[in-house]
């Protein structure tokens, strides 16, 4: 596959696309089975009563663990919002494929997805370094690219370079930053070592950490995804001094870069990114990589501190908690509701308010205008506002801080906003996260 880099919302590749287009209409109104919503136009992935979207996920490998979850959420809740008549008339044709976790196979996934089975949308496609693989072919193939499971600065910083993508979750430099700013309060004294993993997740989140306390970093180690021997950098970061250490990585290298220190009897204060803290997941893979040496269970990272921008399982009284319990009930599988599979149901909220807000007529370029002109308002179940404008396809744009109890994630702080670059951090006031859910469930409607 040839990916081409993209500089503006309508790439070099149209012009020769319009010198062909009047031959080929013909095939094209009858292959795409499209609709035909703007005088006569086709949109791909969309007929009167449907709208395909696909995703890329790690559904073996590595990363899989936890991750596979999410898309069975998202299915769970486009089951639900289907049973109650779709959105527009239309139901939500959700086509999940695996790619290990492995940037090649996402290519392969993602041109079959694009050119084969023709999706309106990637919806939620996962991973840094195996999105990034992907994110100039779908744009020069204007795709919409919407709400990317990462907080990849590359998928919202710059609209004009990727026109057809946008982050959904906080972004890793500005959970840096609030992360940066707690250590800096709170452990003024403390010598930090970093745990990244070699990509944007780590550079991003290091990004945002050296604004507050780039002074008290001593050691700086980073890993390959996929290689699992993490002792020389669990080792380095011992020999530092480092008594505070934090995570930017996946649940994986969360167990094993907490099996290494039981081994090396290394004891820091640990602060992971909340992609790495799931505890009960973190849990059961001690056990699984220790071959039972190790008990395992959520108590194993009590006292870890972590972030926060979703209510999660353990919330019993959140009203969003309680719309996800039912939701899975109804349209799940006997497996237990999980904070994975709580991701993907907010995610595939997101998505049904994207495609509610670019209204009957829909098609490709306006749900990415209904994005930049009302994503920024939309209401649900995350703690801060998104920042998706014309200038921002950025995410969510703020967090709490939180401890780990158990499979309690324990508020430490209220909810802080910022965005990217030096912009300071300051208390959200706005109301996100607070209003109960629509009583159907499903976003405007009561």
């Amino acid at each position: 596959m040839t990916i081409h880099q993209t500089r503006g919302r309508f790439p070099r590749r149209r012009a020769r696309a319009v010198l062909v287009g009047v031959a080929a209409a013909a095939v094209v109104l009858t292959a795409c089975g499209g609709s035909r919503p703007e005088g006569g136009a086709t949109t791909v992935g969309v007929t009167d009563d449907s709208v395909k979207i696909g995703g890329h996920f790690p559904l073996t490998g590595v990363a899989a663990p936890g991750y596979s979850e999410i898309p069975t959420g998202a299915q769970a809740y486009y089951d639900y919002v289907n049973a109650a008549g779709g959105v527009n008339g239309r139901t939500i044709d959700y086509l999940v494929r695996d790619d290990g976790y492995d940037p090649t196979k996402t290519s392969t996934v993602t041109n079959e997805l694009v050119l084969k089975d023709k999706i309106f949308a990637m919806v939620g496609g996962l991973g840094t370094p195996t999105h990034g693989a992907v994110v100039d072919f779908l744009n020069d193939e204007e795709v919409p690219d919407l709400f990317v499971s990462s907080g990849s600065l590359a998928w919202g910083e710059d609209p004009a370079e990727k026109p057809w993508t946008f982050g959904w979750q906080t972004d890793y430099e500005s959970e840096g930053k609030v992360i940066g700013q707690y250590v800096e309060k709170n452990f003024p004294d403390a010598k930090v070592g970093l745990f990244l993993q070699d990509d944007d997740l780590g550079a991003d989140g290091e990004k945002g950490l050296r604004q507050y306390i780039d002074g008290q970093i001593v050691e700086t180690v980073r890993y390959t995804s996929g290689n699992t021997d993490v002792a020389p950098q669990i080792s380095a970061l011992q020999s530092s001094g480092a008594d505070l250490v934090i995570g930017f990585n996946t649940p994986s290298y969360t167990a094993l870069s907490q099996l290494t220190s039981l081994k090396l009897g290394f004891e820091p204060q640990w602060f992971y990114t909340n992609v790495g803290s799931d505890a009960t997941l973190v849990g059961s893979l001690l056990a699984r990589f220790s071959e039972g040496a190790v008990k395992g269970g959520a108590s194993s990272l009590d006292g870890v501190l972590t972030t926060k921008y979703l209510d999660t399982v353990d919330d019993t009284d959140s009203e969003w908690i309680k719309l996800w319990t039912k939701v899975w009930e109804q349209e799940g599988d006997d497996q237990p509701l999980t904070n994975y599979r709580v991701y993907g149901m907010a995610q595939a909220y997101t998505f049904v308010q994207a495609l509610q807000a670019a209204g009957k007529d829909l098609t490709r370029q306006g749900i990415v205008d209904a994005l930049e002109e009302q994503g920024g308002d939309f209401e649900g179940p995350m703690v801060a506002p998104f920042a998706y404008s014309k200038d921002s396809h950025m995410g969510t744009t703020g967090m709490r801080v939180a401890s780990l109890d158990g499979a309690k994630v324990v508020p430490e702080t209220e909810v802080e906003v910022t965005e990217i670059g030096d912009n300071p951090i300051e208390p959200d006031s706005s109301d996100a996260g607070k209003d109960a859910p629509p009583s159907s469930g499903i976003p405007g409607k009561d």
